[in-house]
């Protein structure tokens, strides 16, 4: 009794000082219902940041994203920076369409005004890569975009960037925490009602001039294109952009081309999800095509699809798939530095790099890391997210992708050749990287802490036949990279096969990623080498899923 009463204190305390009628409305209903199931839910901890700053379900309490939550969020980096000597110093604001983000992005911005720092807030819901590219374009300390990018439409999120323009990584995350931990009430957060700059357009004129710096001078531009916005902020700069370098006006999925916060079409605003690319693939159908382009909702990330090879339908391409093209088509550009990716991504990029002679680089998972590796040239994760520009956007960036997929795929189109093709000369020259992924969605998320204990306390001894050679328990780090929550495995025999597990640090599943790499000598062994891949890939999920108990 005495735990209840002290839930109800504390859920009454966090409701005397919400800022936010609806989530105050929502809380003062679960406690004057007694829904003590609930209140222990939203009361059981605060968000914590984790791969991209905080993110989770809109509602009341800490445990969820209200403005509450923001505001002591925004206090608590406020003072990080102060901290580090950057009282003064300017932090630039983004937020995308989705329910709350301008609220947000305005909370934001006075408590940074409170705080001495100079705010500024870009003029309307931009893409996240644009208000990556102005923290640097403005020389600011730090910005913040308000999104969660292509979570589901209850989601919000508060993704959090330090000067050099990449997200935060440890040990900015537990500071910043700490600085968090430390605000008492709202009262004591100084939240004037002016003070902050509202940006124009001249930002986003100099990110699409910055684009320039993507094509080569006098490429081909002749791809004709369907695009899809997922309801998201992509739309206006997409079209903008493909118009400043003369490529056909891509043809809009109309359906989903205006910003919407419900996502009505869509179970999921995710193009990797079952469903949401059929809108696209109909339009498609109508127009003919030569390939579809989706970015999310907060246009960060771009999926490329291509016809299939009977030509009857349409083909999500592989984030790996669309990374090894993008890599190629740098390196046929004469692209020199780093070539990097995560470790959850194909191999294939490490053999076009040793091939062209460029370097290469293995990070944890997210931009945040792959953004800081140095002499970055070309950034990838097989979660649809691709730097092609790193001294503009240092972090994924699906606008300047879609233009560089254009411009590889209108070069192609001037040789009778396709995306496709250029897969096949790439397994042709380093092997079918056959790659899948089993991803569990979960409502529970002791399911996913479960399969990981499971599989930590009963390592598999085999997958689909193949003997485990080796096991790497990624929370003791390795040689080349930091601790993280992680289980890699390595399989015996000639398909190099690979598997790593980890939880999501932005939505609530366990995802495991899968590789084989499957010889080939010649255009004949293609189809045989991709079913033999895909044979040995569902073998290996079927056999993991068992192993964790998932």
């Amino acid at each position: 009794m005495q735990e209840q009463d002290d839930l109800i204190t504390r859920a009454r305390a966090w409701l005397a000082e919400d800022p936010d009628q609806e989530t105050a409305d929502e809380l003062a209903q679960l406690i004057a219902a007694g829904d003590t199931a609930e209140l222990a839910d939203r009361f059981s901890g605060t968000l914590q940041f984790g791969t991209a700053g905080l993110r989770g379900e809109i509602g009341a309490g800490p445990m969820r994203m209200n403005r509450s939550v923001v505001i002591r969020a925004a206090a608590g980096l406020a003072a990080y920076l102060k901290a580090q000597g950057r009282a003064g110093g300017l932090v630039v604001i983004g937020y995308d369409a989705r329910y709350k983000s301008a609220d947000f992005a305005r909370d934001t911005a006075a408590v940074m005004t409170g705080a001495g720092l100079r705010a500024a807030v870009l003029p309307r819901p931009l893409p996240t890569p644009v208000l990556a590219y102005a923290i640097r374009h403005l020389g600011a300390v730090a910005g913040v975009e308000v999104t969660a990018s292509h979570n589901p439409p209850r989601d919000n999120g508060y993704k959090v960037y330090l000067g050099d323009g990449s997200q935060i990584v440890s040990p900015a995350d537990t500071q910043i925490a700490a600085e968090i931990a430390r605000v008492t009430t709202l009262a004591s957060v100084p939240r004037p009602e002016s003070g902050w700059e509202e940006l124009g357009d001249e930002v986003l004129e100099a990110y699409l001039a910055r684009t320039d710096a993507v094509l080569s001078p006098g490429s081909a531009r002749g791809v004709r294109t369907v695009y899809t916005a997922m309801h998201g902020v992509g739309k206006d700069v997409v079209l903008a952009a493909f118009a400043r370098h003369g490529f056909p006006e891509p043809v809009l999925v109309a359906e989903q081309a205006e910003p919407d916060p419900a996502f009505p079409t869509v179970a999921f605003p995710n193009p990797e999800e079952p469903g949401a690319m059929d809108l696209a693939f109909a339009r498609a159908a109508e127009v003919q095509p030569d390939i579809v382009i989706a970015n999310d909702p907060d246009a960060d990330r771009c999926a490329v699809a291509v016809p299939t090879a009977e030509g009857s339908g349409w083909r999500m391409l592989r984030g790996d798939e669309v990374g090894a093209l993008l890599a190629a088509h740098l390196v046929h550009k004469g692209a020199t530095g780093v070539f990097a990716e995560s470790i959850v991504s194909s191999s294939l990029l490490g053999r076009i790099a040793e091939a062209a002679g460029v370097g290469y680089e293995e990070t944890l998972t997210g931009f945040k890391w792959i953004a800081r590796v140095d002499g970055l040239r070309y950034g990838y994760e097989e979660a649809l997210g691709y730097c092609v520009d790193p001294e503009g956007v240092r972090d994924k960036d699906g606008i300047t992708a879609a233009l560089l997929v254009a411009e590889l795929a209108s070069e192609l189109k001037e040789q009778g050749r396709t995306l496709t093709d250029l897969l096949d000369d790439l397994a042709m020259a380093h092997g079918l990287h056959a790659t899948d992924q089993l991803s569990v969605r979960v409502s529970d998320l002791s399911v996913i802490a479960n399969a990981m204990a499971q599989l930590r306390a009963e390592p598999p001894a085999s997958l689909a036949g193949l003997r485990v050679v080796a096991a790497d328990d990624l929370t003791q780090g390795t040689e080349t990279l930091p601790p993280t929550d992680g289980l890699r495995y390595y399989l015996e025999g000639d398909y190099k096969a690979r598997v790593i597990v980890r939880p999501s640090g932005t939505e609530p599943k366990l995802k495991c990623y899968l590789e084989v790499v499957v010889p080939v000598a010649d255009a004949a062994d293609l189809a045989p080498a991709r079913a033999r891949g895909q044979e040995i890939l569902d073998a290996i999920k079927k056999d993991l899923a068992a192993a964790a108990g998932i």
